[in-house]
């Protein structure tokens, strides 16, 4: 084997592989060395070594050096599988040193293949995986399209294989997303503190700035929100809450629940409980849709965020205390001194530290045992109730639901009683009921000139006549014949009264025809 030919190979493949080079020179050390002991007996004392300098090969039997024609005589196809063997095992070990250094770092690639839910992106080196799970909902990904996500996470996989696992819905991304856009932060002029975040919804960012006069919030958003719009763009158009970071958790809460307005913060430090009061009008914005809002708010501050109003948080207390003062043992005082720390219900109680509670009422540690084991049962009977009413409450809703509609019968409206008519206005009315009935019998033929098919638009089908409407044009029609018949009446009359005048007229011209004879 040709010294220069070792050291080109191994400079090869630490410059395409990325592999170190000594790593190298072991494996070839190590593959040499078995090709030996395969010639010369395994359990013959065979050491091979490799001049990292001009790549010449060594070797000693049982100390005794070995001439170039008896290294030479060792099984090169044996070497070279040892050879690509340690290769690709140094490949994956490097492979895997690089992509754990990079797990929460922000990568970016080619999708190669988007089938089937699991996405493939082609980084350069490895071809990673982005599962479904890890993907944001609703949006889809295409094949040639580049993506960025984080890396996730990394295992080896299939013997020389690596595993690298991406994803685009952890809090990880959001926050490499705001430093990839917002130089501050690289700079250390703002930080963020705590993000929480349901993907493809809604995130929230609390921020804050060692510099008074840096408004944190203002950074972030940046002019005319370019800097998170470009963060939303990124994330499928995910809404974003940034606020501002406060170490106290009375001023941090209030912050994190906007835009609802707190009227005030209760914490309950003994079970990281906070009970936050609001006006009855800001208990759906406080809550947000689903429960987000405050869920989000909770997972920002580290606090389990009750959102209640003051009428509700009364009922609360004097429905805790009434029920912790019916357990054997405690006392009004030690059911206020729980409610106090925020203990409002069986279930609380049930978790409470007994080393905790012993200090608080100053019970033995038998009393306290007792207490939990009772608070137990009882939380799992009000459990058992509750699932009951449940239950009950969807079969009426179930059979609402299924029940027939009462038919629902309506009866006819009286009419008026009729006005007295003057005999005065009887004629005047004549008249205009003969103008009305003749109105409405002309009413129909324009109706039905615009339902024509010609009056109507192109690609409009006529609209279907109901049978009242088809019931007021006939009588409409009948109107309108008899208004006709009337008017053919009064027109005949006229004929037969203009008789007698004709023949008064005739008459008269032949007397005077006669006279002038």
């Amino acid at each position: 084997m040709n010294p220069q030919d070792i050291l080109r190979y191994v400079d090869s493949l630490h410059r395409d592989k990325n592999i170190d080079p000594e790593l190298l020179f072991q494996a070839i050390e190590s593959a040499l060395q078995s090709a030996a002991k395969k010639q010369y007996g395994e359990e013959s004392d065979v050491i091979v070594s490799i001049s990292r300098d001009n790549g010449a090969i060594a070797a000693t039997l049982a100390g005794e050096p070995l001439g170039d024609d008896q290294i030479g005589r060792i099984g090169a196809q044996t070497a070279k599988q040892v050879i690509i063997q340690k290769v690709r095992e140094a490949e994956r070990d490097a492979l895997m040193l690089e992509y754990r250094d990079q797990i929460g770092e922000i990568v970016s690639g080619m999708i190669g293949r988007a089938d089937g839910g699991v996405a493939t992106v082609n980084l350069g080196n490895v071809e990673a995986i982005l599962p479904r799970s890890e993907q944001i909902p609703g949006e889809s990904l295409h094949a040639n399209e580049r993506v960025r996500a984080i890396v996730f996470e990394v295992r080896p996989s299939g013997g020389n294989r690596v595993r690298v696992v991406l994803s685009r819905t952890r809090p990880q991304f959001v926050q490499r997303l705001f430093e990839q856009e917002i130089p501050e932060l690289s700079d250390g002029v703002i930080a963020i503190k705590s993000i929480s975040r349901e993907p493809g919804y809604r995130s929230k960012v609390a921020v804050s700035s060692e510099d008074q006069q840096i408004d944190p919030i203002s950074v972030c958003v940046g002019y005319r929100g370019s800097r998170i719009k470009a963060v939303r763009e990124e994330l499928a158009g995910e809404h974003i809450d940034v606020v501002r970071y406060d170490s106290d958790p009375e001023v941090l809460i209030p912050n994190a629940l906007q835009p609802a307005e707190v009227d005030q913060v209760l914490l309950c430090d003994m079970i990281g409980r906070a009970i936050v009061l609001v006006q009855e009008d800001q208990l759906s914005l406080a809550i947000g849709r689903r429960g987000q809002n405050v869920r989000l708010a909770s997972k920002l501050c580290g606090w389990d965020i009750e959102i209640m109003t003051n009428g509700e948080l009364e009922e609360q207390i004097e429905r805790a205390v009434g029920g912790f003062s019916q357990i054997p043992g405690i006392t009004e005082e030690i059911a206020q001194a729980l409610v106090e720390q925020g203990y409002l219900s069986y279930d609380d109680l049930s978790v409470i530290e007994p080393d905790l509670f012993m200090e608080m009422s100053g019970l033995s540690e038998a009393d306290v045992d007792r207490i939990v084991e009772t608070a137990e049962a009882n939380a799992e009977e009000a459990e058992k109730a509750a699932a009951e009413e449940r239950r009950v409450r969807r079969d009426q809703e179930r059979t609402e639901k299924n029940a027939p509609a009462p038919a629902v019968s309506e009866a006819p409206a009286e009419a008026p009683p009729a006005e007295p008519v003057s005999e005065e206005n009887a004629d005047t009315e004549n008249t205009e009921s003969e103008s009305s009935e003749v109105a409405e019998g002309e009413q129909p033929a324009a109706e039905e000139e615009a339902d024509s098919p010609e009056a109507s638009s192109v690609g409009e089908a006529p609209a279907e006549e109901s049978p009242a409407e088809e019931a007021v044009q006939e009588a409409s029609g009948e109107l309108a014949d008899e208004s006709s018949e009337s008017e053919t009446q009064e027109i005949e009359t006229e004929s037969e009264e203009s008789e007698p005048v004709a023949e008064t007229i005739e008459s008269s011209e032949a007397e005077s025809n006669k006279q002038e004879g």
